[in-house]
């Protein structure tokens, strides 16, 4: 079993000036998912695809998995 981990996430948005309120209210990111988010619990692979748009980058400075 995996571990996921979004810190590569919050990591990146910093980085790009985005926050948790942006996502939501200027890019209509459901705000159930950016508390999957917080919680480390899974998103689909099209939430996953749109934060790389969103912040311009690939998979790995969104999500990182750790073996349990």
């Amino acid at each position: 079993m995996c571990l996921i981990s979004y810190d590569p996430l919050w990591e990146t948005m910093e980085k790009r000036g985005e926050t948790t309120y942006t996502l939501i209210n200027k890019h209509g990111i459901n705000p159930r998912t950016v508390n999957n988010l917080k919680h480390n619990r899974s998103i689909t692979m099209f939430t996953l695809e749109r934060l790389c748009q969103i912040l311009q980058c690939q998979a790995e400075s969104i999500v990182v998995f750790t073996p349990d």
